[in-house]
């Protein structure tokens, strides 16, 4: 009998994006099972516990009942002026009273892959169901801290373990010197019996151990959002340098935040390298969730085909707001619009452009300015002027020039860029005051 080549271990963050990637490509379970060295029934349920719901957009489809086609019934709200079909009402949403709703499910949910990723009906309008690799990581962690927590003993063990330990803790004895003596006799580690009496399992406290009351509290840092190393598998510098090797014509969008002073609204700035032309979006905050929310923005109002020619390769720092690559190279629904690369670490030479050209969003923003008060009104007046500038690097050219010629006409109207008379522009504080 041949030995299963299945392993036991946890899924990792990799295995997760992997499945994700996979999925939008159809590839079976059996397949993405394979790579993994997972049993397929082990990706079944992966992805039917970590699925999550995104509401569908029901425009023109008010009423997502699955039994709308054969529904015949009216006046549920008790509406006596009412004579039309409750399906039919304009003034009563059916949804809310019918006591037999229930919603429509697709019955492609009701079968592998059970999710919607790389589905080609974009016109859906029905609730749908997605399957992202960071959200299933940070639910499957979640989970299993959740598991983790509490104590790992009996009523019966921790009597014992307190009849113990606590005479000798009140006599002075170390830890070292407790454990040396009775390591067989006590049922969990030295750092797990800190724990316990920090948490008052025991009749002991901190006050009773000599060295620990004159220790400071470690102080805890932010982790709730982090580059980490998966994020950067395929996205670094020397994998940016390679695929332009390869692809030499390709337009780089350099991409960074400015900060005011924290905390506060930031400024998401994006650069075009073939024309030095600048974008500038005003955010709430440095979270990924922010730089997605524009991604989403302009993917959705520039449309797929043209966000994916504009924005081919984008090039940004470590910084935690671009800690979700995949969100940002992939739509709403799962198809790959983008690649995202990352300059190494301490490196924002690597993006020069970009960061030289924040001098000028600086002559009229000074550091220390507060973008709090601001809007995006007054962000996108700044960022006119700014490629309404001539540069000896262009030969006595604006950026507006160069990308009137280059750039998609619908980006401008989106983002109503409009270039300024030469005599009127303005680089300085008082350009803001003048609104």
């Amino acid at each position: 009998m041949s030995k299963s080549i299945h392993t036991q271990k946890h899924m990792t963050l990799s295995d997760r994006i992997y499945i994700e990637q996979t999925l939008s490509n159809h590839d079976s379970f059996k397949d993405i099972a394979a790579v993994l060295k997972k049993d397929p029934s082990t990706i079944s349920k992966e992805i039917r516990k970590h699925r999550r719901p995104k509401d569908g957009s029901h425009y023109h489809l008010k009423n997502n009942c699955a039994l709308l086609s054969s529904c015949n019934r009216s006046r549920i709200c008790d509406g006596k002026l009412c004579n039309y079909p409750c399906k039919r009402s304009k003034s009563c949403d059916c949804t809310k009273h019918c006591p037999d709703f229930f919603p429509y499910l697709c019955p492609k949910l009701k079968k592998p892959p059970y999710v919607c990723n790389g589905c080609s009906n974009h016109a859906c309008r029905h609730d749908k169901f997605f399957y992202r690799a960071k959200d299933a990581d940070t639910s499957y962690e979640q989970t299993k801290h959740e598991c983790r927590q509490g104590i790992n003993l009996t009523p019966e063990e921790r009597a014992a373990l307190d009849e113990l330990v606590a005479p000798l803790i009140r006599n002075g004895q170390t830890m070292d010197h407790i454990f040396t003596e009775h390591k067989e006799e006590i049922p969990c580690s030295e750092r797990t019996l800190y724990r316990y009496i920090d948490s008052g399992i025991l009749s002991v406290r901190n006050i009773d151990l000599p060295r620990k009351v004159k220790y400071k509290p470690r102080r805890q840092s932010d982790t709730s959002e982090k580059l980490t190393r998966e994020c950067t598998i395929g996205r670094t510098y020397t994998d940016f340098l390679e695929y332009l090797e390869q692809y030499p014509e390709t337009n780089v969008v350099e991409m960074d935040t400015v900060v005011g002073p924290e905390p506060g609204k930031v400024i998401l700035t994006m650069f075009f390298r073939n024309c030095t032309f600048m974008l500038a979006f005003l955010m709430d905050n440095t979270k990924s969730e922010s730089v997605i929310n524009v991604f989403h923005f302009l993917q959705r109002e520039l449309g797929t085909e043209v966000f994916s020619r504009l924005f081919p390769v984008i090039l940004t720092d470590r910084g935690p707001e671009f800690s979700n690559p995949w969100a940002m190279e992939c739509d709403e629904y799962g198809e790959i619009l983008s690649k995202v690369f990352y300059c190494n670490a301490n490196a924002p030479y690597q993006k020069g452009r970009l960061e030289k050209n924040h001098e000028f969003l600086r002559y009229i923003m000074p550091k220390g300015t507060s973008f709090d008060a601001m809007t995006q009104n007054y962000i996108t007046l700044a960022v006119n002027h700014i490629n309404s500038t001539a540069r000896g690097s262009l030969n006595g050219r604006t950026p507006f020039e160069l990308a009137s010629m280059l750039l998609d006409e619908k980006l401008f109207k989106l983002l109503r860029l409009e270039p300024v008379e030469p005599d009127k522009v303005l680089l300085k504080p008082a350009l803001l005051k003048q609104r």
